[in-house]
């Protein structure tokens, strides 16, 4: 069955929410509606819908001058096997120490590397984004330094591949693992259990530090944050409360235009910049309180 897209952009919140609203009563109707700020302090937001029949693009047109947008971008998407070809395009990856593999890679783990199963079905925080390389990079670094984690949380985990990583080379440590979204607490105890690690880290769905559990384990040694730049910054004074004297923040998430942002309004919390390092367009942070 073909799937089609139609996006645009458009500046303000509120313009591209109710420029959403009136996609979902078009005709055909579209399968699925979303809305979503483009991260580069642009102010732009954009509106994508998918359909199943091809939509009406006079239709689309006027919406998107009553709504001030620019002319939408359709498409006709071919029809993928997206599991079979996320297994074909996501080749095994190390980073320092550790190896993420999905179980097509079985036979290809390396002796000397700590391996970390992510299934490719489970895309998000499979190692290959920059963000992700980039935290498990940093980990890397401070484990090379001697530092070792006592208590660790990921806020924002997704597969939690980033708390897998420190449960493994600290075993003995309490570790957490946080999202706001419920499929990926799902996601993150479904790849305990595929790792053998049931019971190894604690995951739970919160916003933020908002949960009792997460307040009740600070301080922390080490807080992973690999979400975006707003959030981030949201979240400064939260988590120089919840990190030691002398503990580490691994951020990532930031494109490297934002990185000096957020650099900037940690150390006005007293957490301050230790390295920096780009993947592509996107940087990872290691600071200290």
């Amino acid at each position: 069955m073909p799937t089609f897209t139609a996006l645009t952009t458009l500046t303000g919140k509120a313009q591209a929410e109710a420029l959403g609203e009136a996609m979902e009563r078009l005709n055909p109707e579209p399968t699925g509606v979303g809305v979503f700020e483009v991260e580069d302090d642009s102010g732009l937001w954009e509106v994508g819908g998918y359909f199943t029949d091809a939509p009406d693009e006079a239709g689309l047109a006027l919406l998107a001058t009553l709504h001030g947008a620019k002319p939408f971008a359709v498409s006709e998407l071919p029809e993928t096997d997206w599991v079979a070809h996320v297994r074909r395009e996501l080749a095994p990856v190390e980073a320092g120490r550790f190896f993420v593999y999905g179980s097509h890679d079985a036979d290809k783990l390396p002796g000397d590397k700590i391996p970390l199963l992510i299934e490719a079905a489970m895309a998000f925080g499979t190692g290959h984004h920059g963000t992700t390389l980039g935290c498990l990079k940093a980990l890397d670094h401070l484990i090379g330094t001697g530092f070792e984690g006592d208590k660790v949380v990921d806020i924002g985990c997704g597969t939690a591949v980033l708390a897998m990583a420190a449960a493994r080379v600290w075993p003995q440590a309490r570790v957490l693992a946080s999202d706001i979204d419920e499929v990926a607490v799902d996601v993150a105890e479904a790849n305990m259990d595929a790792n053998g690690m049931k019971g190894a880290v604690q995951c739970l769905e919160a916003a933020g530090f908002d949960a009792p559990a997460l307040k009740e384990s600070a301080p922390y040694d080490l807080i992973f944050a690999n979400i975006l730049k707003g959030p981030l910054v949201a979240l400064a004074p939260d988590m120089a409360a919840h990190l030691r004297a002398g503990g580490y923040a691994i951020l990532s998430g930031i494109l490297n235009d934002q990185a000096d942002d957020v650099i900037a309004v940690y150390a006005q919390n007293g957490v301050n910049l230790v390295q920096r390092a780009e993947i592509g367009e996107w940087t990872t942070l290691i600071l200290q309180r």
